[in-house]
């Protein structure tokens, strides 16, 4: 009996106004879900759209275009070098250069004095003067320096010695020749000298003492007679000494 009441009951319910609301829930419930499945679906597409422009970025093909096989290679602009200057100070240029066809002019041979003095008489190759020995005018080929008797005599200019000789006039006489066609003489010397036929001197070397065995100059005080020649020919002496 129960059962049937049941029945009866559903049966009015469906064929009334409960259809009505059955078939609005089923609506609804349908409206539901397709809005529930709509908004879950929009981030996961928007993510899927992010991640693919994400990876074309990383994966960007590049176009590379090639000159045409003629065309000539640019030219790399020159780099000027700086370079720090130098704090070393330059030096000095000498104050001569010598230059090929330049005439270098021989240094001046060095005399020295071959005894102190004052000069007794001077030399005159062109002149005549008056000899107060041979009481007569003639020509002097030399200097007379006066000096004590015994003064030390030495060689005036570097050389081998030529000759040691006696000669009349002009007493012991010692020459000495120096390979440039110029020779010294050393007159009224005593009558032994310091030197013999090839011994070298240097400047300041003794050649022999002074004398009195000049009898051409024996009138005069005592002195030493002092000569110098170039090739032969007689020059005078302060010409070569020093001043």
């Amino acid at each position: 009996m129960n059962s049937k009441s049941s029945g009866g009951r559903l049966e009015a319910f469906f064929t009334g106004k409960g259809f009505y609301i059955v078939l609005f829930l089923c609506a609804a419930i349908i409206g539901a879900s397709a809005w529930m499945m709509a908004a879950g679906e929009r981030p996961v597409a928007e993510d899927v759209s992010r991640l693919n422009r994400e990876s074309l970025d990383n994966h960007r093909v590049e176009t590379v275009i090639l000159p045409p096989e003629d065309a000539q290679p640019a030219m790399a602009p020159e780099i000027e070098v700086l370079r720090p200057e130098s704090s070393i100070p330059d030096l000095e240029e000498p104050g001569e250069v010598w230059r090929e066809g330049d005439v270098i002019e021989a240094a001046a041979p060095v005399y020295v004095w071959p005894v102190n003095g004052q000069i007794e008489r001077r030399h005159d190759e062109n002149v005549l003067t008056y000899d107060a020995t041979m009481r007569d005018w003639r020509t002097h080929r030399g200097i007379d320096i006066m000096a004590p008797l015994g003064e030390t005599v030495t060689a005036a200019h570097a050389g081998s010695v030529e000759s040691v000789s006696q000669d009349d006039l002009f007493g012991t006489v010692v020459t000495v020749a120096h390979g440039d066609g110029g020779r010294t003489v050393y007159a009224n010397l005593a009558e032994v000298p310091a030197v013999s036929v090839g011994d070298w001197v240097e400047p300041g070397d003794v050649i022999g003492a002074v004398g009195t065995t000049a009898l051409g100059e024996i009138g005069q005080g005592t002195h030493l007679h002092f000569a110098v020649t170039v090739d032969g020919v007689s020059v005078d002496p302060l010409d070569y000494l020093p001043g």
